[in-house]
C-alpha cells in the first residue's frame, strides 16, 4: 500500500519557474507598483503606441534607423518591467512590432550598409528581452507566439554557428533562451510548438557554451521545457543533453549547478527509464555532492532528485546511502530553511522504506530531527517527516531509541494537519506495537531496570500504551512497571501526572471489561429462585415482613438460599428465627419489593432514582448480585461534578465495581478533573486502591513469555 502520494505542486512551483530577466528587475518587484491611474494608462498607451511606429519605420540596416530601434525595444522593455502596465503596452501593438524586429532586416542588392553591421544583433536582444518581460503574464504568451516569435527565437539561439562569438551574440542567445523559458512557462501547448519549432537541439547544444550565462539560460529553458512534458523529456535525452548536464552538476558555479540538477530534476520525475539513464550516465555522486553545496536551492533540488532516484529500486537506495548521502540530509532537517527541511525529509523518508538504511538513519541521528518536525505548520513538511519515520520504525533497532527519545509520546501526542499524515502516525505506532516482544521487548524491560528514572518512565509509558495483554503482568508486575506508573500519578508535575494516567487508562482498557455480574462472588449454596408469581404471594408463605405497615409474604426456603444474612436470620440465635412477622425498619415499601423481587427471580429493573437505596439494602442484606447490578446503574451516572462523592458512596458499602469504575472514570477524565480544587487530595487519598486494583487486574492475565 503507498501511504506517502506525494503531491508536485510545491515541485511545479520551483521546477518551472520563469527566469529572472534581469537582476535589476527582481530588486524592483520586492514591491510591486499600484495600478497606473487612468491619465496614466492613457500617457503609457500614448508612449507604446509611439514606440511601436518607430519600430515600424526603422526596419532597415540604416544606422539611424538601428539605434531608433534599439531606443524603442529599450523603452518597451521599460515599461514592461512594470507588470501593472504589460497589458496597455501590448493593447499599443507592441508585440507585433517586437516580433518582426527578432530577425535582422533584410538587405537589398542596392542597399549599402557599412561594415560592421551597425548595431548587429542589440535591435534583436532589446526586442526577445522585452518580449521575455511581456510573456512573464499568461494572457500574452499565446499572443506572443502566434505572432511567430519562437521560429524567430530558435533562429537566435543559433546564431553563433557561423563561427563567430562575441559579447553581443551571447547576450543575444541568452535573452532568446529566456524568452522561450517564459513562453512555455506552464504552458503545455507552447512546450510542444517549441519542440516542434525544433527549440531543443540548439539548446542542448548550448549546454557546451563557454559563456556562463548562456550555460545557465539554456539549462532554464530545457528545465522548463522538461516539466511534464515526456516527448520533450525524451528528445532532450535523445539528444545528448545528460554528459553536459552532469558535468555542469560539478561546476563551482552555483547558478549553473542549481540549473543543471533542475534539469535532471524535471527529465527523471515519472520517467522511470529517464532516471535509471540519468543513473547510469554518472549522475548520483554529484548529485549527493550538491547537498553540501553554499547554495541552498541547489541543496533542495538535491535532495528532491535523490528522493526520486530512491524510489527506483532497493539498490538504489543503498548506493546513496553507501556513497554518503545521508549525514548532509539529517544535517538539512535541522535547517531553519523549511523547503530544505522538506526535501530532505522528503529523501530520507524514501531512504528509510529499505531494510538496511533504517537502523543506519537512525543511528546517525536523524530520528530527533524528524520528530522535531512534526511539530511543524506546515503539513507537507510534517507529512513527509512522519512518512520517514514510519520506515524508521520497521526496523526492530530502532524500537528502543524511538522510546529513549519519547518518540512514542510524539507520535500520540502531536497536531497533524492532513488526515494523510494522521494515517501514517498511526501506521507507525501500530509497527511499534507489532515490534514489543523478543530481543526488543528483554531489551526494554533491562533498560527500564537499570536506567536513569526519566528513561525508566518514559519506557514504562510506552510500553503501558504499546505491549500486548499477554505481557502486561510480566512487564508492570514482576519488573514493577506499574509503581513508575503510579509514582508519575503521585508527582507534583500536571503533565507527569496526565501521561500517568492516560497510561493507567490505556493498560485497564486492555486488561479487563468490567461486567455488571462478572464481580458477583458465587452463593455458598446453590441459588433458588420461585418465580416472579411467588413474589409477595401468600400461596405457602411461611414469612412474613412488615415493612412501612404493610405485609410482604415470603418463603423461608427462598431467603436462606439468597443470602448469609437471611441464613443468619433464621438458622441462628435471631429471634426472627421462629416470628412469624419480621418487622423492617428503615427501609420503603418499593425498595423492599424490588430486593425481594431479585431474590425470587435473579433479576430486576434498576433505575437511577432507587439505585443508591437499593444498593444499601443490598449492602444490608449481603445480597452480592443486586448489589453488583446497582452499582453498575449507579456508575452509569460518574460525572465531574459527583466523581469524588460516588467514591465515597464505594467505599461506605464496599462497592468495589462501582470503585473501579470511580477510578478508570479518574483516569479517564482527569485532565479536566485535575482543574477542580481537592483533585490533588482526591488522587493521592485514592492511589493505594489505584494500586490494589491494577495488581487485581493484571494478576489475571496470562504472561505469553517468562520474561
Amino acid at each position: 500500500m503507498e501511504l506517502h502520494k506525494r503531491h508536485v505542486h510545491s515541485l511545479s512551483e520551483r521546477k518551472g519557474q520563469k527566469r529572472k530577466l534581469d537582476d535589476q528587475l527582481h530588486a524592483n518587484r520586492q514591491i510591486s507598483p499600484p495600478p497606473p491611474t487612468a491619465d496614466e494608462r492613457a500617457a503609457i498607451l500614448c508612449q507604446a503606441s509611439d514606440q511601436v511606429r518607430v519600430l515600424d519605420s526603422t526596419f532597415t540596416w540604416n544606422e539611424a534607423d538601428r539605434a531608433a530601434a534599439k531606443r524603442a525595444t529599450h523603452t518597451l522593455a521599460d515599461l514592461a518591467k512594470n507588470e501593472e502596465v504589460a497589458n496597455v503596452i501590448v493593447e499599443g501593438g507592441a508585440i507585433r512590432a517586437l516580433v518582426r524586429h527578432l530577425q535582422a532586416p533584410p538587405i537589398g542588392d542596392d542597399d549599402r550598409v557599412q561594415k560592421p553591421l551597425p548595431f548587429e544583433h542589440e535591435v534583436e536582444k532589446g526586442s526577445a528581452f522585452a518580449l521575455g518581460l511581456l510573456a512573464v503574464k499568461p494572457e500574452h504568451q499565446q499572443l506572443i507566439v502566434d505572432s511567430g516569435a519562437l521560429i524567430h527565437l530558435v533562429d537566435l539561439l543559433k546564431r553563433h554557428k557561423n563561427g563567430l562569438t562575441s559579447r553581443a551574440i551571447n547576450s543575444l542567445i541568452r535573452r532568446a533562451a529566456d524568452a522561450i523559458t517564459n513562453l512555455a512557462h506552464e504552458n503545455s501547448s507552447i512546450k510542444t510548438r517549441v519542440r516542434m519549432e525544433g527549440g531543443i537541439p540548439p539548446l542542448v547544444h548550448l549546454l557546451e557554451f563557454a559563456d556562463p550565462k548562456v550555460q545557465r539560460a539554456a539549462a532554464s529553458a530545457l528545465r522548463t521545457l522538461a516539466f511534464k512534458n515526456d516527448e520533450n523529456k525524451n528528445q532532450i535525452v535523445e539528444c545528448n543533453a545528460l554528459p553536459n548536464l552532469i558535468l555542469m552538476l560539478r561546476s563551482e558555479d552555483a547558478a549553473i549547478h542549481y540549473e543543471a540538477v533542475g534539469v535532471i530534476g524535471n527529465l527523471v520525475h515519472s520517467s522511470p527509464n529517464i532516471k535509471k539513464e540519468v543513473l547510469l550516465a554518472g549522475a548520483l555522486q554529484p548529485v549527493i555532492g550538491l547537498l553540501s553545496s553554499c547554495c541552498s536551492e541547489s541543496q533542495r533540488e538535491a535532495a528532491l532528485l535523490l528522493g526520486q532516484f530512491a524510489a527506483t529500486d532497493s539498490d538504489c537506495k543503498v548506493h546513496i546511502v553507501q556513497r554518503g548521502a545521508v549525514q548532509p540530509l539529517i544535517e538539512m532537517l535541522q535547517s531553519p530553511d523549511v523547503q530544505l527541511q522538506e526535501m530532505s525529509a522528503f529523501a530520507l523518508g524514501r531512504l528509510a522504506q529499505d531494510t538496511h538504511n533504517q537502523a543506519g538513519l537512525a543511528h546517525n541521528g536523524g530520528l530527533v530531527p524528524l520528530l522535531n518536525l512534526l511539530d511543524s505548520k506546515n503539513g507537507s513538511l510534517q507529512h513527509n517527516a512522519a512518512f520517514a519515520l514510519y520506515g524508521l520504525a520497521d526496523n526492530e533497532d530502532n524500537v528502543s531509541d524511538f522510546i529513549r527519545v519519547g518518540g512514542v509520546q510524539r507520535l500520540q501526542e502531536g497536531e497533524f494537519i492532513v488526515q494523510a499524515t494522521k494515517d501514517c502516525v498511526a501506521k507507525t505506532l501500530k509497527r511499534l506495537e507489532e515490534k514489543i516482544r523478543g530481543r526488543v521487548l528483554k531489551h526494554l524491560l533491562y533498560l527500564m531496570r537499570v536506567s536513569e528514572k526519566g528513561l525508566q518512565r518514559r519506557i514504562a509509558l510506552a510500553l503501558a500504551h504499546l505491549c500486548s495483554a499477554g505481557d502486561q503482568r510480566g512487564i508492570f508486575i514482576e519488573h514493577h512497571g506499574l509503581e513508575l506508573l503510579i509514582g508519575l500519578l503521585g508527582s507534583s508535575g500536571s503533565k507527569q501526572q496526565l501521561d500517568g494516567a492516560v497510561a493507567l487508562c490505556k493498560l485497564a482498557n486492555k486488561a479487563s471489561t468490567l461486567s455488571p455480574m462478572d464481580a458477583a462472588p458465587l452463593s455458598p449454596t446453590p441459588q433458588v429462585y420461585l418465580g416472579e408469581k411467588f413474589v409477595n404471594n401468600a400461596t405457602l408463605s411461611d414469612v412474613t415482613f412488615l415493612v412501612e405497615g404493610k405485609r410482604f409474604y415470603a418463603h423461608r426456603i427462598c431467603l436462606l438460599a439468597s443470602s448469609d444474612a437471611f441464613r443468619a436470620m433464621f438458622d441462628g440465635g435471631y429471634r426472627e428465627k421462629d416470628a412469624k412477622d419480621i418487622e423492617i425498619p428503615n427501609i420503603r415499601w418499593e425498595i423492599f419489593e424490588l430486593m425481594m423481587r431479585f431474590i425470587y427471580t435473579g433479576s430486576t429493573e434498576i433505575t437511577l432514582d432507587i439505585a443508591q437505596d437499593l444498593l444499601r439494602a443490598a449492602d444490608q442484606y449481603l445480597l452480592e448480585g443486586l448489589k453488583r447490578l446497582c452499582e453498575y446503574t449507579i456508575a452509569k451516572d460518574i460525572s465531574l461534578e459527583n466523581v469524588s462523592s460516588m467514591y465515597e458512596l464505594s467505599e461506605a458499602f464496599s462497592a468495589i465495581s462501582l470503585r473501579h469504575s470511580c477510578i478508570l472514570f479518574i483516569l479517564e477524565q482527569f485532565d479536566k478533573l485535575s482543574a477542580r480544587p481537592g483533585h490533588s487530595l482526591l488522587i493521592q487519598r485514592i492511589i493505594p486502591e489505584i494500586r490494589n486494583y491494577f495488581i487485581k487486574v493484571l494478576m489475571k492475565t496470562n504472561s505469553c513469555n517468562r520474561l
